[in-house]
């Protein structure tokens, strides 16, 4: 399958769904992968899911969002 017929199958559901975002397969790619790893998923399962030979390819999706920074702040930091 050609990397445009994906894109034309994802544009065709992103329709159907009446979806008025862009979406892309690395849109997508990339929102899954950062789903695993908020989640729990450890991320050399997520470097084999992906395909990534390289570690750090699969680190891009590591960033942590402002929520997830204040549930470890709220976790981990001491109450004086």
């Amino acid at each position: 399958m050609t990397s445009r017929s994906v894109q034309r199958l994802v544009d065709y559901y992103a329709k159907r769904a009446h979806l008025t975002v862009k979406l892309s397969p690395h849109g997508i790619r990339h929102s899954f992968a950062t789903d695993l790893l908020i989640n729990g998923a450890g991320l050399r399962d997520v470097q084999e899911m992906l395909g990534h030979k390289n570690i750090a390819t699969t680190q891009i999706y590591t960033h942590v969002t402002q929520p997830q920074l204040k549930k470890i702040y709220d976790k981990n930091h001491s109450k004086l």
